[in-house]
């Protein structure tokens, strides 16, 4: 595709639009506008045209400046809370340091459209102009109500030291890398993090290229509000029914949370057994030393725990660490003293075992020693001492509804 071609035939560049969809109302909400180009019949995406540095800014701009002009007059017949959501390339942005883009959005907020209705999608990419002069800008936007997305995840380093500094009200994920069984661990614990900094700074989730259902369970599970991608809806000239999806969406829905409540269930199960087992055991050898009552334990635990130790209420190891390796359990004495306060949700979790006088099933979380995905089951023992089972991964792929 010849740019020139492009350029002396700007009647054929035309705005595509793909629906993004919300999963508390399952109906469209908002349009990402996506370039495109009618020749000989055939439709040609311009993302190629964009991407290209050979291209001079100047054609760039020229192009996506009547994609948003041809959008946005479109826009206008659209319902007042549908969003418009527009792609920009950083470099792009800072073209005249922005003020013709704002100029040419506040001509048609004369016409009647909200700027609130504007998402400014950035993409920062190998940017390497003013890192400071494109944050001061995209502040200046958000004056004018304009809000701001920032994708996604990739092999970007920065990407969350960007969010922490930008606070962009929706974060957009690319579940691209959710195909690659070799990224999509990886992935996921990115993931949870980027949840946690969303929910912290007042962020919505919205995840682009579902291609398959089990992509927009991801999405719903993950806590994403905002849907996108071919398998719901691909880039078309038109606006759709907003509820076109709405009986789908909901149906989809239905099946989610019952798998998810069926797998709430098996984790409660699973957490009742380990109390009852636990504490049959403890009560039987209440007397006893931490190396008899780890005997006792492996005796009934042998195929689920590969590693047992007890902590006081301050996180500090009172006992050595009783370790399954390949060769049989074995008893790891460096671990007496060390202390597991500084973990996630440890002091809590002893807090809350103290006042509830039970044991606690942990979510799933990876091992810093062996790697594997495992479930640890924490038991109050007395006053001040807690007792921790690891247990294995084997044992939750046996069970797969706790993985």
């Amino acid at each position: 595709m010849d740019a020139l071609d492009i350029l002396t035939d700007l009647e054929n560049v035309i705005p595509y639009f793909q629906p993004i969809f919300s999963a508390d109302e399952q109906r469209v909400i908002a349009y990402e506008v996506l370039g495109r180009y009618r020749s000989d019949g055939n439709i040609i995406s311009l993302g190629p045209f964009f991407h290209d540095d050979q291209i001079p800014d100047e054609y760039k701009y020229e192009v996506d400046q009547l994609l948003v002009k041809k959008a946005l007059e479109r826009a206008l017949e659209l319902e007042d809370d549908v969003s418009i959501f527009l792609n920009r390339d950083a470099d792009l942005l800072m073209y005249r340091h922005g003020e013709p883009f704002l100029h040419e959005l506040m001509a048609f907020e004369k016409k009647g459209l909200n700027l609130k209705r504007i998402v400014l999608e950035i993409s920062e990419g190998n940017y390497e102009g003013d890192i400071d002069q494109l944050d001061h800008l995209l502040q200046y936007y958000r004056t004018y109500g304009i809000r701001l997305a920032i994708a996604s995840i990739d092999s970007e380093s920065n990407f969350i030291e960007r969010i922490g500094q930008l606070s962009p009200d929706i974060i957009k994920i690319n579940l691209q890398a959710l195909k690659s069984n070799a990224t999509s661990t990886n992935f996921t614990d990115v993931l949870f993090t980027l949840s946690l900094l969303a929910r912290k700074i007042g962020a919505t989730l919205l995840f682009e290229n579902i291609e398959m259902s089990y992509q927009l369970q991801y999405a719903w599970k993950n806590g994403g509000r905002y849907y996108q991608g071919f398998y719901l809806q691909p880039p078309v000239p038109m606006f759709v029914e907003r509820d076109a999806l709405k009986g789908r969406l909901k149906g989809k829905f239905h099946e989610f949370i019952a798998y998810e409540k069926r797998k709430l269930e098996a984790i409660y199960s699973t957490a009742e057994f380990f109390q009852n087992k636990v504490q049959d055991i403890v009560i039987r050898n209440k007397k006893v030393n931490y190396e008899e009552l780890f005997a006792s334990l492996v005796k009934e635990l042998d195929q689920i725990a590969f590693r047992m130790y007890v902590c006081d209420e301050d996180g500090f190891q009172k006992s050595a660490n009783y370790f399954k390796g390949e060769s049989g359990w074995s008893t790891q004495i460096e671990y007496i003293q060390k202390n597991w306060s500084w973990r996630p949700y440890f002091l809590e979790n002893i807090i809350k075992m103290r006042n509830e006088r039970k044991g606690i099933l942990s979510d799933l979380y990876s091992d810093i020693e062996t790697g594997d995905t495992i479930r640890t089951f924490s038991y109050p023992l007395n006053g001040n001492d807690y007792l921790f089972i690891d247990i294995t991964y084997q044992y939750l792929f046996e069970n797969e509804q706790l993985l």
